[in-house]
């Protein structure tokens, strides 16, 4: 078995394979080829909370995944911690042997992004070249990158509760990336220059209005992975084209969630799952009018196909440290 910390997961993924590797196991769960549907547990404590994700890969080998991942929001100013931390565990499908026990940070950064990326290549208009970023922190700075791999982005919009890592965003994005990318606080003057907003925040009430809502805008949903979390006013789910991640888990602890709670729409109004669209069974974006929402809650089948693609990197380069429970 494998142990794999997070500079050996750094070292093994880079951001366009993640990409690659998730849209891949999107399309295959459209598709029907994966042996079994993606799962998930939430357990919530004083100070935060726990979830557990599960999914697997069909093949020779198939690979199963169970990530746990902590999420206690306290952790850098009390502790010094990361907000976020966890672990996956790989298995082989077929004979239930422990192929590697992963850290989840770099994974969970990486693919969540990754996600974003392949909907805004479906959904997003092609000529996009402004964006907005709501949420500054690490899943802003990556969310960024990915954008980048598949948009022609040329000017960025950077807000936060905290205004100094707006600042900070702007001032170490700009040049590293190059383009260029303005701090600011003003949201609606944001959004409508932008062709796409990106919210990835904690936000327990919505952030985002409705009347922000232009022709052509593409919404990336990213902060609310557990019911408590909002960040769109409902009818903003109401006036635009939703795509989700996972149908059931977005009706439960999504954006889509809480538009649903409020009486606004139902599942049956969800235009698709990103996996539909990707697979050609639905359509993505065929105007340059439409609006679209992308309903990212976090799925386990980004998990297993990025842990998947580690481990046999592992294998193939000999790193990470070998080690046997008995």
């Amino acid at each position: 078995m494998l142990l794999l910390n997070r500079e050996d997961v750094t070292a093994l993924l880079s951001l366009p394979d993640c990409i690659d590797a998730v849209e891949q196991v999107f399309r295959q769960h459209a598709l029907g080829e994966l042996p079994i549907a993606p799962g998930v547990l939430g357990a919530h404590i004083t100070g935060g909370g726990f979830h557990i994700k599960t999914a697997a890969l069909a093949g020779s080998p198939g690979y199963f995944a169970a990530k746990v991942n902590a999420n206690f929001p306290g952790n850098p100013v009390s502790f010094g911690l990361p907000t976020i931390q966890g672990v996956i565990a790989l298995f082989d499908a077929q004979c239930g042997q422990p192929l590697a026990l992963l850290d989840s940070i770099e994974i969970t950064i990486l693919r969540t992004a990754a996600a974003t990326a392949v909907a805004a290549r479906y959904l997003a208009r092609a000529d996009t070249t402004t964006a907005t970023i709501y949420g500054c922190g690490m899943q802003g700075r990556i969310h960024l990158r990915a954008l980048m791999h598949v948009l022609p982005i040329k000017h960025v919009f950077a807000l936060d509760v905290d205004p100094a890592r707006a600042r900070q965003f702007a001032q170490e994005l700009a040049p590293e990336l190059g383009v260029s990318i303005t701090a600011t606080d003003d949201l609606a003057a944001a959004v409508a220059a932008s062709e796409v907003c990106v919210t990835c925040t904690p936000a327990r009430q919505p952030i985002f209005p409705a009347a922000l809502l232009h022709p052509g805008l593409f919404i990336a949903a990213v902060g609310a992975d557990s019911p408590e979390k909002q960040e769109l006013e409902p009818a903003v789910m109401q006036h635009s084209l939703v795509v989700v991640d996972i149908l059931e888990q977005a009706a439960t602890m999504g954006e889509l969630h809480h538009a649903i709670a409020a009486g606004l729409v139902s599942s049956a109004d969800v235009h698709a799952s990103l996996g539909q669209v990707i697979a050609g069974q639905r359509p993505g974006r065929e105007t340059a009018e439409q609006i679209f929402v992308f309903d990212s809650t976090g799925t386990a089948l980004q998990d297993v196909a990025a842990a998947a693609l580690v481990y046999e990197r592992a294998k193939s380069t000999g790193r990470g440290m070998v080690f046997e429970f008995a």
